[in-house]
């Protein structure tokens, strides 16, 4: 007797057989039902409605469709507060224009976005902060934020920060930070990794007796700066950096007329410092007379030195010094390499004890063509045009700038001619 598939048993017995365990017959070769389509894991949205993320393509591997939590006025979730409890690991939050009052937030999510849409949200502390550090803290592990202001940070401590940074790895893209005690401040921890990019820092409260750093990087891994923008600092630093690495690469840090900054740039603690095509001027009031201060502090990581090529260095403070490299704090060989940068007012600009030195020219602001309000390009004519040399390499990293900063803040790719010139501008 032909033995009979399930589709073909009469029902008691197949019953009968589920009960006691035994499965009555193997499944047939010829008449397995179809796969079904598999539409992915499914969650619950904050609106309530059922989200599937797709299983992952064959053209991405492993890749998951992030699912995005909607913000703001009108939304279903209205709140930033809302939003940080409501996030999952690997979603993307749109937050939607407007003015966003007293919600600090603390981020503890893996592989998350926070954008803002259209017209950049803006956070405002208004009195409040979060875990008394800031208005926004990100201890998750990849983060990236996009398009996002934030203004008024203070805390018992006067160390309030826009962003409180404290693990893992963050990007900061297109955002704004005004007003606060510390624009974005991070913890020390040799493997956080900070990007920032295309962003702006100003307005630093005018606090007699506090330092507020527009940006303060800690003892990390890795610090990239590009295409961002800092101004009207007040006593403390524009930028100051503890990091083991640093990358700051076509960057306006110029104080302006109103500001009392102190360095502009600082790396007090040495590490590797790659510092090409910047702008960097102190103003008339500036509470400190050097622009870039390296070593101060005393050494910190085992592989130290400082290339800087193809900078803008402004002074207007009645003299000062553009570069000062604290050789006796360092108490190690440094090797210093200064190229190819363009000052402008008065100031030294010293030769380094070890390292390279050339290509460094001096231009009264009559030969420079303003940008953005700022005489930072030479003349099509200048003499200057053609006196130098590509500066090389160092450490595998090419010195040569590939870009420029843009207002108000960006950069754009820049072709280098035959007629290498120096200074952030060709």
């Amino acid at each position: 007797m032909p033995s009979m598939t399930v589709f073909q048993m009469p029902l008691a017995v197949l019953l009968v057989g589920l009960a006691t365990g035994f499965a009555p017959v193997a499944w047939a070769a010829d008449s397995l039902p179809p796969t079904p389509d598999y539409l992915g894991e499914v969650r619950r949205g904050a609106d309530g409605r059922l989200l599937a993320r797709p299983e992952p393509t064959t053209a991405t591997p492993g890749r998951v469709e992030a699912a995005t939590l909607i913000v703001g006025p009108g939304e279903k979730v209205a709140t930033l507060t809302e939003a940080a409890r409501l996030a999952r690991d690997g979603e993307v939050i749109e937050v939607r224009p407007g003015t966003y009052r007293g919600q600090p937030v603390v981020w503890t999510q893996n592989d998350l976005i926070i954008r803002g849409t259209r017209e950049r949200p803006v956070m405002l502390a208004d009195g409040r902060s979060a875990e008394s550090k800031g208005l926004w803290v990100v201890r998750g592990g990849k983060v990236r934020i996009e398009n996002i202001e934030f203004r008024g940070a203070r805390v018992r401590e006067s160390n309030g920060a826009g962003i409180r940074f404290e693990k893992g790895s963050l990007t900061v893209h297109g955002c704004a930070f005004f007003d606060n005690e510390m624009g974005i401040l991070t913890a020390n921890q040799p493997e956080m990794s900070l990007t920032v990019i295309d962003s702006e820092f100003g307005e630093a409260p005018r606090h007699k007796g506090d330092l507020h750093h527009l940006l303060y990087v800690g003892a990390i891994g890795k610090f990239v700066l590009r295409g961002s923008r800092f101004s009207n600092g007040y006593l403390g630093h524009l930028v100051k950096s503890r990091a083991r690495e640093n990358h700051i690469l076509y960057n306006m840090l110029l104080d302006g007329a109103g500001g009392q900054a102190s360095y502009e740039l600082e790396f007090p603690n040495g590490g590797l410092a790659v510092v090409i095509g910047n702008t960097i001027g102190q103003s008339a009031g500036t509470d400190n007379p050097r622009l870039v201060s390296y070593g101060a502090e005393g050494p910190r990581w085992p592989e130290n030195g400082l290339y800087m090529a193809h900078n803008t260095l402004i002074n207007d403070a009645p003299s000062g010094n553009f570069v000062a490299v604290w050789t006796d704090k360092l108490g190690v060989a440094v090797d210093v390499w200064l190229l190819n940068n363009l000052t402008v007012g008065n100031g030294d600009l010293f030769q380094p004890a070890q390292g390279r030195f050339d290509g460094n020219r001096p231009v009264p602001r009559a030969e420079l063509v303003e940008v953005g309000g700022v005489p930072l390009r030479l003349t099509m004519t200048s003499p200057l045009r053609g006196s130098i040399r590509p500066p090389g390499e160092a450490n595998g990293i090419d010195l040569l700038p590939r870009a420029e900063f843009v207002f108000p803040a960006g950069t754009r790719p820049m072709p280098v001619g035959s007629r290498l010139a120096p200074g952030a501008f060709q």
